[in-house]
């Protein structure tokens, strides 16, 4: 039975090797380009960044210079949800009024959905389906809150140089 990762999707889950393997395969120019970047040879080192080769693995010093290098979206999602939690690269955007209108507007539809569960949990207990759509409305209002955020740092530090 494969289990199901609801930051992705709801496509299956995948383990730190294999989040790993995949995020390198993605990278432009792949493990021959991530190696080369790092400086490390790849006939060595291409086997620490694959799932083909379980004997060898990437020390924690190479894997914090794989992570500051590669975009890691897949290892950062699993890491997160090893740990029973959530990550997330805010997109900063510009903290203005109508920024802040329309994150008013996503907490409202967003707050009736969840105001809706209360019809669907009448018998007392959550299926799959109410507890991921729940988690998507919620990882929705957390994104847009956060984009917010990281909109108004940047501006202060774009005005105070």
């Amino acid at each position: 039975m494969s289990r199901i990762d609801p930051t992705r999707g709801l496509g299956p889950v995948l383990t730190l090797e294999q989040a790993v393997d995949h995020d390198t395969r993605r990278e432009r120019g792949g493990p021959v380009a991530v190696c080369a970047t790092l400086g490390l040879h790849y006939n060595s080192y291409q086997k620490k960044l694959s799932i083909s080769y379980p004997d060898h693995l990437l020390s924690v010093r190479d894997f914090e210079r794989w992570l500051e290098l590669v975009e890691g979206a897949e290892t950062l999602r699993t890491i997160a949800r090893i740990k029973g939690g959530v990550f997330y690269r805010p997109r900063p955007v510009p903290a203005t009024a109508d920024a802040l209108q329309a994150l008013a507007e996503v907490l409202s539809r967003e707050g009736r959905f969840v105001g809706s569960l209360h019809a669907g949990l009448a018998d007392g207990r959550w299926d799959e389906r109410e507890v991921l759509q729940l988690e998507r409305h919620g990882n929705e209002v957390i994104e847009a809150v956060l984009s917010i955020m990281a909109g108004a740092r940047e501006a202060l530090e774009v005005e105070h140089g």
